[in-house]
């Protein structure tokens, strides 16, 4: 038999523990030899079991698929990979190309990281579209190092056009212009984000899409190397906005031409930093519920607003839950007129409600069981979800059609009630095309989350009256808790049950 073995570290303490390379590499090559394997590969690396680009498991990968070894060995299962995700995708490969996996301290199969993976291995759907992806992506990774961006959003960028052809950005002369004007605006006149979206309104400068300039573009463009000429691709991880680390990127030389010089990027990350610092400092309240409170009317978040009250002669002050829809900079036109709630009375109420549920352990049980059972509806919700965009772009066409008709003369009165019929069917199917895609969300979620999840609700079940602010935080990321709120009326939903009379109550 063809072997090769695979050792991975990823902290010092590990040679505290036992689990150095070189205790995993003897171990596996006594093993071997026991198992009278061809030992021709060893792969050894320091790196996070929580990822599954490595280079030296890339590498092993290689192997599997030119069919140049038939049995990986590895010390203990979580050496492979610790995230139960990855190790189904690299389990699924390896019986794929007919090469078994062995363990030498563990039967593969009967310990628990390999029984959380046969578990996870029902949902197949979403792992084969993980694979996908990840072919994609190698792809995808091909193209830059050749030089060439690989086409998508990635590609498009404010300042530049993107050439189809040669795959790379040209600048727009239009566009880099106000690009400039951004930077010269943060570093020589010190204006802030918001200074610097309000300047561009009132100016009207040309967006790329949107209707309207928002901060998030500003902080965008602002932070972005590419306009000093220097083009990086996969900085983040598949499917999140979490940064790599630098030496993981893979520059893409010569494909984007710069705007901006070195001297003005590192002087306006500096001027950002200051910026930052100084709201900071200003910024003297907690808010429990800080990313998990929603308006139910614009779907927006709520953010924290401090209000000061000037009442004869003092000062009233009070955190306070306001939709961010409500202000100017977020929303220049139809501002969203929803309620805001004081954030002693809504914090408080939340709260209440996550003890009550967390103290009834049998409707913990019931809603696990629940949201299992949902798991496995997801393949129905992804075909309803095919079927709503297929409808969309059915409605993409009438409409361009529509516009034919209207060019050629038709009756105006004729084309606005035509127009106004597939608008409103656009935003019915819009509003079922997000539902689907929150369910399917929520299901995919809940299929990694749910096996550890009630032993976590029973540590915090132990804890509950000793929990500090952060310590609640963490809870409600863990339980994915979201507030719905809609003028008086509080919704509470997350990967526990609520109870009938729980959230639904009036503002006093």
């Amino acid at each position: 038999m063809r072997a090769a073995i695979y050792c991975r570290v990823s902290t010092e303490d590990q040679e505290r523990e036992g689990t150095s390379l070189q205790t995993q590499l003897k171990g596996c090559l006594d093993y071997c030899q026991d198992k009278g394997y061809d030992t021709g590969y060893r792969f050894s690396e320091a790196y996070s079991g929580l990822k599954l680009e490595r280079p030296k498991l890339n590498e092993l990968r290689d192997l599997v698929r030119s069919g140049q070894i038939d049995v990986i060995v590895v010390y203990c299962l979580d050496r492979l990979s610790r995230d139960p995700t990855h190790g189904v995708i690299v389990t699924q490969e390896l019986e794929k190309h007919g090469v078994k996996l062995e363990t030498v301290t563990e039967d593969v199969d009967n310990s628990e990281l390999g029984k959380l993976i046969t578990y996870i291995r029902g949902f197949a759907s979403k792992l084969e579209a993980e694979k996908i992806r990840e072919r994609t992506m190698r792809g995808k990774r091909a193209k830059a190092i050749e030089g060439k961006i690989p086409h998508g959003g990635f590609a498009r960028l404010y300042g530049y056009n993107y050439d189809r052809i040669e795959k790379k950005r040209v600048v727009n002369e239009t566009e880099s212009y106000w690009v400039k004007r951004i930077y010269e605006w943060l570093v020589s006149d010190g204006l802030s984000t918001n200074a610097i979206t309000y300047q561009l309104r009132e100016l009207n400068a040309p967006t790329k899409h949107s209707q309207y300039w928002n901060r998030s573009s500003v902080m965008a463009i602002l932070k972005n190397v590419a306009y000093t000429g220097k083009t990086f691709a996969f900085t983040t991880y598949q499917g999140k906005s979490i940064r790599k680390p630098q030496n993981e990127w893979i520059e893409i030389p010569g494909a984007t031409p710069a705007i901006i010089t070195d001297e003005m990027f590192q002087a306006a990350q500096e001027q950002l930093k200051l910026n930052y610092q100084k709201a900071k400092r200003n910024m003297k309240q907690q808010y429990l519920l800080r990313g998990h409170v929603f308006c139910q009317q614009c779907g927006r978040r709520f953010r924290g607003h401090f209000q000061r009250v000037q009442r004869k002669n003092t000062v009233a002050e009070t955190r306070r839950y306001q939709c961010a829809g409500t202000q100017k900079i977020v929303s220049p036109v139809n501002r969203c007129t929803n309620k805001s709630w004081k954030a002693d009375d809504l914090e408080a109420l939340v709260w209440e409600q996550i003890e009550r549920v967390l103290d009834n352990p049998e409707l913990i049980i019931t809603e696990v069981e629940k949201q299992r059972q949902d798991v496995d509806k997801e393949g129905v919700l992804e075909a309803e979800l095919r079927q709503v965009e297929r409808q969309l772009r059915a409605l993409d066409r009438e409409q361009k059609e529509l516009l034919d008709n209207a060019l050629r003369g038709f009756p105006e009165s004729l084309i606005i009630t035509e127009n106004k019929k597939i608008n409103g069917k656009r935003e019915s199917l819009k509003a079922q095309k997000a539902e689907l895609e929150t369910k399917i969300n929520a299901s995919q979620e809940a299929a990694i989350s749910l096996p550890k999840l009630e032993h976590f609700i029973e540590l915090l079940r132990q804890k509950l009256t000793m929990l500090d602010f952060d310590a609640k935080r963490m809870a409600l990321d863990m339980l994915n808790i979201k507030v719905w709120l809609d003028g008086n009326n509080v919704e509470l939903t997350g990967v526990i049950p609520v109870m009938d009379d729980a959230i639904v109550t009036t503002q006093s």
